[in-house]
């Protein structure tokens, strides 16, 4: 075998693509059932496999259809003689305790095949993330990105989950890589490409729905670019930019969005969908109006969907709605979140730039943070002069369509309530690292800061020697991290947090503890009552568990589901209690103001049993620590 410059990229990517399969398995193998999953897995079997959409209609359907696929091989029971499919509404996290955990199926072996579909999305993400970059930065400069995203803890934890924020990364990554290639050179081949990709998108996740102002933006842009003035760019755009775009959205909602809806509905029964949806929209925006008023601009659409359900051929558009309004009736919501000391419904604008710079490991977060500091010195020292901003944006038009996804995402991001998860962002991270290597590029051959710039007695030759050896180390920390972090991906925090095993004191949910460890948890009872030591035997054990999952499927009887509220577990004769460690956080730290919490919610009787170390969120200094996630106490 004989590598040259032009192929052995290729083979750097196919490492790169071995190795996090190689890791997404072993976390897929290892964690168990998280909190989203167990909504999740039965509505893409019922999606799939019995074209009903009654469940989970707030996310759209692909990646579920997806990852319930190898499923069918099994034929696994279903539980549709139970209240919960048959009469109750949107009951998907009941369903899916009693789809894999009631009806004699094997859950060890239905979750971790569900998640294979999620695994596939996370490697084509890699693969399109690469060509992406290779169109724009070129085939070495393109593994940057690449090696980023591959091997982000970040990613690797969430993306063997049948979640949507890394599936909704691959549909962005993809609906931009061929929306770039038709605005570079239109052709029909290229639009019906960018419009199937860009329908894939948004069968994914929700939020890439803000691809569609993206691409209007581009095109705009695209125009101004191509356009010595305003004026003759917007004519530019109108005439040629913007009909196309238009088409390439019509196209993808009527050729991709429309005809997997329709599919996925076929069998939801017309009368039952309409009962649905009126019941799940019927706080939306006030509720309906009152006889002889007019309605409120959203509520208006609210109507018409509810009305598009008494319509054959505009039914699976009302489904598609629907799944859109509860996802804004959510965004304008509330969520209980742990973050930097305090307890809290509410979202603030430090959530995100924060959790990032504490979860991102050192070396990205480095590379990115002197990216930024190099995108600043472009962006100042091209400002002032609109002539040589507008050359130096039709030299460089890929970065600049970068740094305008991420900014359009973050920016709504940051307004959001939903302070939950890294995991929100995601979609954006791509565009970071691409504006990043870019930024690098230009540093490392000279096209930023060159080795004029430096003393006279530092030759250009240690200037670029200097520049690659802290390039090289960074890629060597990174990978060497990415290792250690091993298999608690999800836990994963970077040093400045003071390394996995302290995050949860800065911020938890799906950032540190969704439910993963309750596999390990299992392992370790086993093991302690397997020592022959009548003092190690855990007979019972009271369990107050936030995530996916059963507890009396894994321990049998010895699991007792216990909350705060119940009181102290020896008054039942039980010694022992685990409890995860976002439900800890939840219930003892100071709450912010304006948050209630009720007293029989904060455990006080533990903190009282075992006072929690001073310091921002310290809890209870358990007996034993479970995974990263699970404090065990002996009582």
């Amino acid at each position: 075998m004989t590598f040259s410059r032009f192929t052995l990229p290729y083979y750097i990517l196919g490492f790169l693509l071995a190795a996090a399969l190689g890791l997404l398995l072993w976390g897929a193998f290892t964690d168990a059932l998280i909190v989203d999953e167990q909504a999740h897995i039965p509505a893409g079997y019922a999606y799939l496999y019995r074209l009903d959409y009654r469940l989970n209609p707030e996310h759209p359907p692909l990646l579920k259809a997806l990852s319930a696929f190898p499923l069918g091989f099994l034929r696994p029971a279903f539980p549709d003689d139970r209240p919960s499919w048959q009469e109750e509404i949107n009951s998907q996290w009941t369903v899916g305790d009693e789809f894999l955990f009631q009806v004699g199926n094997d859950a060890n072996l239905l979750i971790p095949l569900s998640r294979l579909g999620s695994i596939l999305l996370t490697l084509l993400a890699i693969f399109f993330l690469y060509r992406l970059g290779r169109e724009n930065l070129g085939s070495w400069w393109a593994l940057i990105p690449a090696a980023l995203f591959a091997l982000s803890p970040t990613i690797l934890g969430h993306g063997h989950y049948v979640t949507t924020d890394v599936a909704a990364a691959f549909g962005v990554i993809l609906a931009t890589f061929y929306f770039l290639r038709f605005l570079k050179a239109p052709s029909q081949d290229r639009l019906f490409a960018a419009s199937v990709a860009l329908g894939i998108a948004l069968l994914i996740k929700f939020s890439t729905v803000f691809l569609l102002p993206y691409f209007f933006l581009l095109s705009l842009f695209s125009a101004w670019i191509a356009s010595p003035t305003w004026s003759r760019a917007l004519l530019t755009a109108v005439k040629n930019r913007v009909g196309p775009t238009l088409l390439i959205t019509f196209a993808a909602y009527a050729f991709v969005v429309y005809p997997v809806y329709a599919v996925f509905t076929l069998r939801y029964p017309e009368a039952r969908q309409q009962a649905d949806t009126a019941y799940l929209l019927s706080s939306f925006e006030g509720g309906p109006p009152a006889a002889g008023t007019i309605c409120k601009p959203m509520r208006c659409i609210a109507e018409a969907t509810i009305a598009a359900t008494k319509n054959p051929f505009t039914r699976p558009l009302a489904q598609y709605s629907l799944g859109l309004l509860m996802v804004m009736q959510r965004e304008g919501g509330t969520n209980t979140n742990y973050f930097l000391g305090g307890v809290s419904s509410s979202g603030t604008p430090l959530y995100f730039p924060l959790v990032f710079a504490l979860k991102e490991p050192l070396p990205s977060f480095l590379f990115v943070l002197a990216a930024l500091v190099g995108i600043l010195f472009l962006f100042f020292r091209n400002l002032p002069y609109w002539r040589r901003f507008h050359k130096f944006a039709a030299n460089n038009f890929e970065v600049c369509a970068f740094l305008l996804f991420a900014g359009i995402y973050l920016g709504w991001s940051l307004r959001s309530n939903l302070n939950i998860g890294l995991r929100h962002i995601i979609p954006a991270l791509p565009f970071i690292y691409l504006a990043a290597a870019w930024i690098w590029r230009q540093w490392l051959e000279g096209g930023l800061i060159s080795a004029r710039n430096a003393p006279e007695s530092f030759s250009r030759t240690s200037h670029a020697t200097l520049q690659w050896t802290f390039a090289l180390f960074l890629g060597m920390w990174l990978i060497t991290e990415t290792a250690l972090a091993g298999p608690y991906f999800l836990s994963y925090f970077n040093q400045i947090a003071g390394g996995t095993w302290n995050g949860y004191r800065y911020v938890t949910d799906s950032n540190y503890d969704w439910g993963q460890d309750w596999l390990r948890l299992q392992a370790w009872i086993q093991k302690r009552n397997s020592d022959n030591d009548p003092g190690n035997n855990i007979e019972k054990i009271a369990i107050d568990h936030f995530g996916g999952g059963n507890p009396r499927y894994y321990l049998g009887e010895r699991a007792v589901v216990w909350a705060s509220s119940k009181g102290t577990p020896t008054t039942e004769e039980i010694r022992w209690l685990a409890v995860s460690v976002n439900t800890l956080q939840s219930a003892i730290q100071p709450t912010v103001k304006g948050f209630t919490r009720n007293p029989e919610d904060e455990y006080r009787w533990l903190t009282n049993f075992r006072p929690p170390k001073p310091g921002m969120g310290n809890i209870p200094t358990p007996d034993f620590r479970v995974g990263t996630s699970i404090f065990v106490y002996k009582l």
